[in-house]
């Protein structure tokens, strides 16, 4: 791949590295080294998502800061941690799914549309727009009964401060029995409580966030040009060094975050409540419309975008040290030649 900088009126090319596509990985290392790499990732932001779901659940606007002190001195270090050991069951086959789908829609779809005529930069952001959204519908199938457990558990503390205003809120010990209690009170489709609302959420999230990063990748090295880049010493043009490829890579999927994080928090929140809080007793799962009625009761609209801040802060986080892990990984699993 290269992009073109105009200095003192001539032009000259900035090299990027090739991008990897889906016939070049050793699929074996790929997804043994991506559910380690990944798994890592999850562990690090996890504590933020705890925040983030708490904080929707609630039927009062807590604080972020002060929520975050009041699990510390009630829970200690596992209250951030909570429902961890569901999650991180569900992350790997998740993760499988996403990344195989996420690769296989790029390399056909980015063959596809150079077939058909379109430049490299349009062929290059309609494939990963493609990819990003084929990529959540699969990984979804495998990660919304996991997202249903897993905060549950999340948003169970000890009684003291953070679910004093929950309501709707059930008690399990554990992943195991929140699934066995799931399933006994509400079937197989318990699970997947909130499964469509997730596809709606998920889906155009990501299929918008993977084609904003290769637009954003694109004007960020057309705006730098060759300042972060040395001289080719075989050829003409510049290339660009590991620290810059991987700041580039950062600053974009930051900049594709922000957005998409703004535009579906309403449905992130809908859906989180769908999927943890039971109303009438647990008789009757509440509906999208109620979800809603009851969120614009509690807060006004303003109650939808509870928990952005750290919503915001996980999206933006887990995406740069996401795209930067997943460029760093799809290097490592090139085959041997």
């Amino acid at each position: 791949m290269s992009l073109s900088a105009a200095e003192d009126e001539s032009t000259t090319e900035i090299h990027l590295p090739a991008d990897v596509n889906w016939e070049m990985l050793d699929k074996s290392k790929f997804f043994f080294l991506g559910a380690a790499l990944f798994s890592g990732v999850s562990a690090a932001l996890y504590p933020i998502v705890v925040l983030k779901t708490r904080q929707q659940v609630m039927n009062t606007r807590i604080p972020c800061l002060k929520m975050a002190v009041s699990i510390m001195r009630n829970e200690g270090c596992r209250g951030f941690y909570r429902g961890f050991g569901t999650s991180l069951t569900g992350t790997i086959p998740a993760r499988a799914l996403y990344m195989g789908a996420l690769e296989m829609t790029k390399s056909n779809v980015g063959t596809a549309t150079v077939r058909l005529g379109f430049s490299e930069a349009s062929a290059s952001t309609i494939a990963n727009a493609a990819a990003g959204l084929s990529s959540a519908m699969a990984a979804q199938l495998v990660w919304t009964p996991i997202d249903v457990v897993s905060q549950r558990l999340m948003v169970q503390g000890n009684g003291n401060g953070n679910t004093s205003s929950v309501v709707g809120l059930k008690r399990y010990n554990g992943g195991i029995d929140a699934f066995r209690k799931i399933i006994y009170s509400d079937g197989l489709r318990g699970l997947y409580r909130g499964f469509g609302i997730s596809i709606l959420t998920y889906a155009p999230s990501n299929a918008v966030w993977w084609g904003s990063y290769s637009v954003a990748h694109r004007v960020i090295w057309g705006c730098i040009g060759c300042y972060c880049c040395k001289k080719d010493v075989n050829g003409g043009g510049y290339r660009p060094d590991g620290k810059a490829m991987v700041a580039v890579q950062g600053v974009s999927a930051a900049m594709a975050s922000g957005v998409s994080a703004l535009v579906t928090m309403p449905l992130d929140t809908v859906k989180t409540r769908l999927q943890v809080l039971d109303t009438n007793g647990g008789k009757k799962s509440p509906t999208v419309l109620e979800t809603v009625r009851n969120l614009v009761k509690e807060g006004g609209f303003g109650a939808c975008y509870r928990g952005l801040g750290p919503r915001w802060a996980s999206i933006s986080l887990s995406a740069t040290t996401m795209i930067t892990t997943y460029e760093f990984l799809k290097r490592l699993s090139i085959k041997n030649q």
